[in-house]
């Protein structure tokens, strides 16, 4: 007969005791069934000391299941052999992968977060240290108007007859306008770019238009080069508008030697849907927050094209543009740090460019930014035995850790939190004791987003001009925009490793950017549309 003191409901361990006693009847074959699984058992291990005492107090003798049946061990358990060993250590062998990969999810997990969260604490602290260092310098230096310096501005366009028009006309309001430059370089475009842009500033006396047959953005970057005379060239896209006084903003830190090159402040100028907005969020909490956090440690990995400044000599001196990746900005900022010279964030060069409005669009852009990073960083691969310590343990560690791995290893931790909760969810409903490790996975999970949380509002605060209803979406964000970065850390990391060529991916321009775009204070709205420069 079997005996079932119910201990698996933890009555207590006195009620436990007196059922087994209770229940064993004089005779032999009495099995006494207790639990050592499904949550909680401590009762069930301080109670069993106490029913082994008096069972024996009482007379009874303890024997194992095999001899209670009158069986020998063989018997009872005989030996596996031919197919059934096989399939045995098959099982064991699967039971141990499934541990093994349970561990190194946790593991991954855990990694994960204390990484972003330690990094996103560095990002933050370094901003706030560079909001102060610039505070003294504005109270020290000249105002930025008076520092604009000739520029010639260099616009390449492919396909950009809905927007070239506004891009031009918000570069000739930049302060003293006879200081700029302007050079539309027309890469072989298909529509009616070139002679939209003739139309209307043909005869402009700081306005030319150049037609190139199609070779690239970067071909047609470094023809607009060897057309350029100051020493300073300033490169957009060609759907980005400047907001008034971006271009002295740029041109201020030139006034430092070291200094060869300077990144605009980037933000997206057609909030129009949620993905667009998410978009403007990032750029404000992640990609700007982040260049004025590396620009005091001199590692800004990407001077945007959408707004950004270059001394001309060095730009020459580094073999300007290369046409062998796919992101020309981040291949030539990271060639320039490696000749030794400084890059630098400016805060106040302020620009709106058309981000992508539909998921097809998105993807096809970030893809083409990932892939392309990938090709620039594998170019630095020769940092650390070329001396080039800053690039090699800090700028590239950051773009390959924090830009590339961590998005795919972000990936499983998404899961592992949905496994997680999964899991919970069913030992509440068969084990509610039972604490497994949901909790903890919750606890970082918890923690991760609020921390990222705190840096979201550290960016906004540090960049004035935003309206903070925009942070209302950063909890959508977390839980749907980044699964997209996801699918495109994955794509680009498969097809580097599978090697060949990736085209460009020309996006369609739809001509929605608008100077001190929703949200944003900044200057006056303007009609007309940017242009949408990748």
């Amino acid at each position: 007969m079997g005996v079932d003191p119910e201990d698996w409901a933890k009555p207590g361990t006195d009620a436990i005791v007196r059922a087994v006693l209770q229940q064993v009847q004089d005779g032999a074959g009495q099995v006494v069934l207790l639990h050592d699984a499904g949550g909680n058992r401590a009762q069930t291990v301080a109670a069993l000391p106490r029913i082994i005492r008096e069972l024996r107090a009482h007379g009874y003798r303890l024997v194992t299941v095999s001899a209670l049946a009158g069986l020998s061990r063989e018997q009872v358990m005989p030996p596996t052999t031919g197919v059934g060993a096989w399939l045995t250590r098959a099982g064991g062998f699967g039971f141990g992968l499934v541990t093994a990969f349970g561990v190194l999810l946790a593991a991954l997990f855990v990694t994960g977060i204390v990484l972003s969260c330690l990094r996103l604490a560095f990002i933050s602290v370094l901003g706030l240290l560079e909001a102060a260092g610039r505070g003294r310098q504005d109270r020290d230096a000249p105002g930025v108007a008076a520092f604009l310096v000739p520029v010639t501005v260099l616009v390449p366009a492919f396909n950009e007859e809905r927007v070239i028009l506004a891009t031009v006309a918000s570069l000739l309001t930049q302060g003293d306008a006879s200081q700029v430059r302007v050079l539309v370089i027309d890469d072989g475009s298909s529509d009616r770019t070139a002679q939209v842009a003739l139309d209307a500033y043909g005869t402009h006396p700081q306005v030319e238009v150049h037609r190139v047959p199609n070779g690239g953005k970067a071909s047609a970057l470094n023809h607009g080069l060897r057309l350029a005379r100051t020493d300073v060239v300033v490169v957009i896209d060609a759907d980005t508008q400047l907001a008034p006084g971006a271009l002295a903003a740029l041109t201020r830190p030139f006034a430092d030697g070291s200094v060869a090159a300077v990144a605009g402040n980037a933000k997206v100028g057609n909030r129009v849907n949620l993905l667009t907005r998410w978009q403007a969020l990032e750029y404000i909490t992640a990609q700007n927050v982040e260049r004025r956090a590396l620009a005091l440690l001199n590692s800004v990995s990407v001077v945007p094209g959408a707004i950004g400044a270059w001394r001309r000599d060095v730009l020459l001196e580094v073999g300007g543009f290369a046409t062998d990746t796919l992101a020309e900005d981040a291949d030539l900022t990271l060639r320039v740090l490696a000749a030794g010279w400084r890059v630098t964030y400016e805060q106040r060069a302020v620009a709106f460019t058309e981000a992508p409005q539909t998921v097809r669009g998105f993807l096809k852009q970030r893809f083409r930014w990932m892939y392309g990073i990938l090709q620039a960083t594998w170019k630095q691969r020769g940092a650390v035995r070329a001396g080039q310590r800053r690039l090699a343990f800090v700028t590239l560690p950051n773009v390959l850790v924090f830009q590339v791995v961590l998005p795919l290893v972000s990936a499983l931790l998404d899961a592992a939190m949905l496994i997680s909760t999964a899991w919970n969810v069913q030992q509440a409903r068969f084990h509610p004791d039972s604490p497994g490790m949901s909790g903890h996975v919750l606890a970082f999970y918890l923690l991760f987003v609020g921390v990222d949380l705190f840096a979201g509002v550290l960016a906004f605060a540090l960049e004035p001009g935003e309206r903070w209803s925009l942070l209302l979406w950063l909890p959508l964000q977390r839980f749907f925009y980044r699964q997209l970065l996801y699918v495109v850390a994955i794509r680009a990391t498969l097809a580097a490793l599978r090697g060949g060529t990736v085209g460009w991916g020309k996006l369609e321009r739809l001509g929605t950017v608008r100077l001190g775009t929703e949200g944003v204070r900044q200057g006056e709205p303007r009609t007309g549309g940017g242009a949408a420069g990748d």
